[in-house]
């Protein structure tokens, strides 16, 4: 029986051959992908399943096995570029497809050896889609050329994903879904906590989940996730559409989401009054309330948007979220008013793979209209003050949100206790602080005492960078609305 972890073993020993090609741990993840989908395409042709592929047969798995030398590899790059003008799951995991593995034999080795070797569908959903994912980890730990911007921890994940508490029937969605970690989470923890019938576990693979990445290279990672995890079939669950260009309208139960680091916007929000925030593209959002070129703002924005009423959200935002002002006030208030923000999770430094990023986690409720705000108190868990953790010798862990869980108090969030690192602060407390400010903190910071528990150099120079670029951003966002 072949474990997760020996199938990582045996999957990362070809990379470390191909490395001397001068081929990066993305590039191979990639390589992986194709000829894994082009693999289990084949299977599924074959008994018992005795599907019909999609796949023209010039570029099936078996056409690839036929040839060797200077043909395969002339057939692999016309393979790639052909299957890329497909429809569906197929094309979003061949769009913009290069073949880069210089060498055909060793290709071809990849092919014989380590693809064809393994009946890939006969190994359980669990097994493959775990051995991606473990791929996908360490890909993402490859800092030089990794993915590591679209990978957040996975304890992390998981942390928010059980205090969410996600059911079957609900649609949940990922608006900057990445290499998939949250819907797979979520997909996992439901099946561990309900029995489901046959009925309820195809809606929970084929009609529950979707999301939308516009990096051509995360939505072929998360599709393919996906798929080995058994998820939505043959069904294309990943749109490569932009989220923020359009309202769709309220459609999902919950959303759960780490919209991408970076604060500039490439696009032009324009809002219902008409105001414009850059002079590029143009977006109208009418559901939006504020116009702002800061990213994240305006994911906050198009998630409250997204929800049905009663809908759930956690989303990852760095602080300047907390703490900007104009649009940020702006944007903070409409949210406490429409929905009910009932705890932030302030996050260490040391868990993403852009160092020096101080991030957060809003849970939030969105509420029918009403005349009171829909927000009374907000609880504050600080996991950040006096917490060091880095990305490979202290890594983040399950036992280290086991309290956040606790306090969090999923079964009742309305039956909770203050304690040293978990506060309350009520609507009425809130909106007196300057700006209507989030960034709140309590706890006595020790390195400021005791020289010897500073982070390491290399974490406070990035944070310095960090406070440096949010400066700057935020002067050139007054530089523009003076113009």
């Amino acid at each position: 029986m072949t474990s997760s972890n020996q199938l990582v073993n045996k999957l990362w020993n070809y990379c470390n051959i191909l490395r001397d090609d001068g081929l990066s741990y993305g590039d191979y993840v990639e390589q992986l992908t194709y000829l894994l989908f082009l693999k289990m395409d084949d299977e599924r042709t074959k008994e018992p399943y005795n599907h019909k592929s999609d796949i023209p047969k010039k570029y099936s798995w078996q056409a690839l096995l036929e040839r060797e030398g200077a043909e395969l590899e002339a057939h692999y790059i016309e393979t790639l570029q052909e299957l890329g003008k497909e429809e569906g799951i197929i094309g979003v995991i061949f769009r913009k497809a290069q073949n880069k593995i210089q060498d055909p034999a060793k290709l071809r080795r990849l092919i014989i050896e380590l693809i064809n070797k393994e009946n890939w569908l006969s190994l359980e959903a669990d097994v493959k889609g775990d051995a991606y994912e473990g791929l996908l980890e360490k890909n993402a730990a490859d800092v030089k050329g990794g993915a590591g911007q679209y990978f957040t921890p996975r304890p992390l994940i998981n942390a928010i994903v059980e205090v969410m508490n996600p059911l079957p029937g609900m649609k949940i969605h990922d608006p900057a879904c990445g290499t998939g970690g949250f819907l797979l989470s979520a997909y996992n923890y439901i099946v561990k906590k309900h029995k489901l019938d046959r009925d309820q576990k195809e809606e929970l693979k084929h009609k529950t989940f979707s999301g939308n990445e516009i990096v051509p290279m995360a939505a072929r990672l998360c599709v393919m996730n996906l798929y080995l995890h058994g998820i939505n079939g043959e069904q294309n669950p990943i749109s490569l559409d932009d989220s923020l260009k359009k309202n769709p309208g309220a459609i999902y139960d919950m959303v759960l989401t780490n919209p991408p680091f970076g604060k500039a916007s490439s696009e032009t929000i324009v809002t219902e009054e008409g105001e414009t925030a850059k002079q590029n593209l143009t977006i109208i959002r009418d559901d939006f309330w504020a116009k702002t070129g800061n990213k994240q703002l305006n994911f906050l924005q198009h998630v409250r948007s997204i929800l049905k009423i009663n809908g759930k959200a956690a989303v990852v935002l760095p602080d300047n979220v907390l703490f900007e002002g104009g649009a940020g006030e702006t944007i903070r208030k409409k949210l406490m008013e429409t929905c009910d923000l009932h705890t932030i999770l302030r996050l260490p430094t040391g868990l993403f793979y852009a160092q020096g990023v101080k991030a957060n986690v809003l849970f939030f409720d969105k509420k029918a209209a009403q005349k009171e705000a829909a927000t009374s108190k907000i609880w504050i868990y600080d996991l950040r003050t006096n917490k060091h953790f880095t990305l490979k010798e202290s890594s983040l862990g399950e036992k280290d949100l086991q309290e956040f869980i606790a306090c969090y108090n999923p079964e009742n969030r309305h039956q909770r206790k203050e304690t040293e690192r978990f506060k309350c602060f009520s609507y009425e407390e809130i909106l007196k602080r300057d700006k209507t400010n989030l960034d709140i903190f309590w706890i006595k910071d020790e390195s400021l005492d005791d020289l010897d528990k500073l982070p390491e150099p290399g974490v406070i120079a990035e944070e310095l960078v960090s406070d440096l670029q949010d400066a700057l951003d935020q002067l050139k966002e007054i530089s523009e609305d003076l113009k």
